[in-house]
């Protein structure tokens, strides 16, 4: 085929890459939008009621080492850790198990239970925030499902507002001043964490 135009065969052939390369930035970039959106969505559900929060960052672990927390809270109950779960299929856990399963389709995998981790980084934001009352919980969203019930500290990401409910303004800033000297040591001892976005889950 003869090229348009009156283009020789090369100015065509670039033409055409041209097209390609810019519906391809065209085809990513929607999909990083779309991205960007669903991130803002899940971070908005988080951290709802809460009078302010931190994402991704590191706290001591008391040995020397320290701790990735996916998102902390300043909430009217003190201080919230969320550990994000971002997986797809049908889980199986339970307090007493030492492993939960996965079963996505045919594919089946463990993983660790999160809860002894969560009680981990519990002991050590505790450590920080002395007399705060801090909290956690595992937030899934909602790509997973749990046929037998949720376990102990997990939740659906659609129900961490009814869980953590936000108060108005200026009562919420009430029920949180109590909560700032802590809440004030933990963002001290915090910093930004190399391990951004959801907790992957760690399978076997």
């Amino acid at each position: 085929m003869n090229p348009p135009f009156g283009l020789t065969q090369v100015e065509f052939g670039l033409s055409v890459l041209g097209v390609l390369a810019i519906a391809a930035l065209g085809f990513f970039g929607v999909r990083v939008w779309i991205a960007r959106r669903r991130d803002a969505r899940r971070v908005a559900r988080v951290t709802g009621g809460a009078a302010d929060f931190l994402r991704d960052v590191l706290v001591p672990d008391g040995n020397g080492g320290d701790y990735h927390l996916d998102f902390l809270l300043l909430t009217s109950r003190g201080i919230i850790i969320i550990d994000m779960r971002d997986i797809s299929g049908n889980v199986f856990g339970g307090d007493q198990m030492t492993e939960w399963t996965l079963m996505d389709g045919a594919h089946r995998r463990t993983f660790v239970n999160p809860q002894s981790g969560l009680y981990d980084r519990i002991a050590s934001v505790k450590a920080l925030a002395t007399d705060t009352p801090v909290e956690g919980r595992i937030v899934f969203t909602r790509r997973a499902k749990f046929p037998k019930g949720l376990p102990r500290f997990t939740v659906m990401l659609e129900s961490v507002v009814a869980e953590f409910p936000r108060l108005g303004q200026a009562e919420l800033e009430i029920a949180v001043s109590k909560y700032q000297p802590g809440w004030q040591r933990v963002k001290e001892a915090a910093r930004p964490s190399p391990h951004f976005g959801s907790n992957p889950v760690a399978v076997a």
